[in-house]
């Protein structure tokens, strides 16, 4: 079988007070812009240490001799005081306070209390405003408000695909990868399998040289447009912005000159994700994510979907682009595979781009943009804009100068998920590939456009899943119940939550949030339980080997009334693994 490639072409510093400074502490700079509080730290030997009155008649004397109406505010966590000062004060009469206070031999410190900012500015890359993809309120997937959060650091992502050319932008974030191309003539190398990744170029002369239909074309570039998308250096004040830009690439060429053999996809998704391959040396940085944007027609076959299933077990997201055939993904692979996320791509309106494949088999959209409209001429790039905006070379052929170009297809939109993966295990490196998928999917946003056939879970949203998997507490409008509840050997247990308050029926997206602390989740049917016995099953013995689940589930709900008492029942049905339930949620 062969595959081909899915595309057309602010800071404020916290001070800790110290029982007893080793020495006088240093004068504090005066500060710069108007001030409403102070925090003043007291030493442990002063009465205002532990004295709220203490504190507050200080407070007073010493806005008095300033001339300010000062007054104690309320106690901190460090035990300091927090000081109020009346108002927004010039800076010049918050340093005559602070100045007071410094004066005291009972008082630590004092500084004023400063503002904190999101860190996540927008980048510096001369052509991110160009990356409508990443932030637009309609379209977009929201990424800059994960990066508050994550920017990936500490995950590699493996993109298996046509190899990596040099570029400037990619270059800090690429680590050691593979070429597993068998044929010389298709790697154009000189060689078969070797340890250099390079892209070599994957273009056709003429018309029919890769079988009946093919045309001649120029060489894509495709791994490293897809590199950028997921990493490309950022803050840099060039080119673009990566979704997880603290991540590592590696790439793991095996499309050339007219695709690419099954055999050997296989082969580079059993070594990127950590497994053996025979006369191929072991992967010194396994990746935790593999993006392929590549494909072909046909139902999964069991080569793909073992080597899938193997990756996963090991730990390993795998992200698929669904194709661009305008056809149910139903009938396209690795697209149709189990244990993947499959990505379908959407225009800037945050519709289904006219390309994208569809289906109930498809997890999740992204944006792939569109070079043209679907009423264009085939071949024409008549709104470039539209698309995605990446790293790229500017030869036909073999490789020339470093360039960036918009590409349209779920080749586009498949990174960005696999760079949203890569946010969310280095934000939780607990989370498996099937939580990560599960996150993915129950925080997305729907389409503000149309969809015929099915998108999945709706457009990505990165900042609201990071939101979600790094929250420690319910969402707001939820139901609790954070008491351990241990799973023994084949057991059925459960743990309630009494609703109480909500009006009406629970709604079609109830939100079952489940965090089971359990070894071979395989084992493991989980059911929510309506306050009328109407049994939900949310989990069903899958994910094999796979340590403990931490998601959230959607469950139509509409039909029950939502006051009463709901009950998460868990069935273990094997020997040799136990664990807990650890909390559970309910958001109405």
């Amino acid at each position: 079988m062969s595959v081909t490639l899915l595309a057309g072409s602010a800071t404020a510093s916290v001070a800790v007070a110290t029982e007893t400074p080793a020495a006088a502490p240093a004068a504090t700079v005066a500060p710069t812009a108007p001030v409403e509080n102070l925090i003043v730290g007291y030493k442990s030997s002063a009465t205002e240490a532990s004295s709220n009155t203490a504190a507050a008649d200080d407070a007073t004397a010493k806005g008095k001799k300033a001339g300010k109406k000062t007054k104690f505010d309320r106690r901190l966590g460090t035990g300091a005081a927090l000081v109020n000062l009346g108002g927004a004060t010039a800076p010049a009469d918050a340093a005559n306070v602070m100045a007071q206070f410094r004066a005291d031999p009972d008082v630590a410190y004092v500084e004023p209390d400063t503002r904190a900012y999101a860190m996540a500015v927008t980048p510096n890359d001369t052509e991110y405003a160009k990356q409508w993809d990443l932030f637009e309120s309609t379209a977009g997937m929201n990424v800059p408000g994960a990066w508050d959060t994550t920017t990936g650091s500490g995950v590699t992502v493996a993109v298996i695909d046509t190899g990596y050319v040099a570029h400037s932008d990619v270059a800090p974030n690429i680590v050691a990868g593979y070429d597993f191309i068998s044929t010389s003539s298709e790697a154009r190398d000189g060689n078969g399998r070797d340890s250099n990744p390079a892209d070599e170029g994957d273009w056709n002369a003429t018309d029919g040289e890769c079988g009946v239909g093919s045309k001649a074309s120029t060489s894509s570039w495709h791994g490293t447009h897809v590199a950028g998308t997921i990493a490309a250096a950022t803050n840099n004040s060039k080119g673009v912005a990566g979704i997880a830009y603290g991540a590592k690439i590696q790439p793991v060429r095996v499309l050339g000159k007219c695709g690419g053999a099954t055999s050997d996809i296989v082969d580079a998704i059993t070594w990127a994700s950590g497994g053996s391959v025979a006369g191929v040396p072991a992967n010194a940085t396994p990746a935790k994510v593999i993006n392929m944007s590549l494909g072909g027609s046909g139902t999964c076959g069991t080569s793909y979907q073992n080597a899938i299933n193997a990756a996963v077990a090991r730990g390993t997201t795998v992200v698929v682009a669904a194709g661009n055939s305008n056809a149910n993904a139903s009938g396209f692979s690795p697209a149709s595979c189990n244990n993947v996320i499959n990505v379908a791509s959407t225009n800037r309106a945050g519709e289904r781009s006219y390309y994208s494949n569809f289906g109930t088999i498809i997890d999740i959209a992204a944006p792939g943009g569109e070079t043209r409209r679907a009423t264009d001429t085939p071949g024409t790039v008549t709104t470039p804009e539209n698309a995605i905006l990446s790293t790229l070379n500017a030869g036909t052929t073999t490789p020339g100068a470093e360039s960036y170009k918009p590409y349209q297809g779920t080749s586009m939109a498949a990174p960005h998920v696999a760079g949203l993966a890569a946010l969310l295990k280095s934000a939780k490196s607990s989370l498996t590939p099937a939580q990560i998928e599960a996150a993915i999917k129950a925080n997305a946003r729907p389409l503000p456009g149309t969809c015929t056939g099915g998108c999945g879970a709706g457009i990505a949203d990165a900042a609201a899943t990071v939101a979600a998997v790094t929250s420690t507490t319910p969402p707001t409008g939820g139901f609790e119940n954070t008491t351990d509840v241990a799973i023994g050997d084949n057991t059925t247990v459960e743990s309630p939550i009494t609703v109480s308050g909500v009006t009406g029926n629970a709604p079609a997206t109830l939100k079952v949030g489940v965090n089971i602390v359990h070894s071979y989740i395989g084992d493991l049917k989980v059911d929510l339980v309506a306050p009328d016995g109407t049994v939900y099953t949310v989990h069903n013995r899958s994910g094999g080997s796979t340590d403990n689940i931490n998601q959230v589930y959607t469950v139509n709900a509409s039909s029950e009334v939502a006051n009463g008492t709901w009950k998460l029942r868990v069935n273990d049905n094997a020997g040799g693994d136990t664990g807990k339930i650890d909390s559970w949620n309910l958001t109405f």
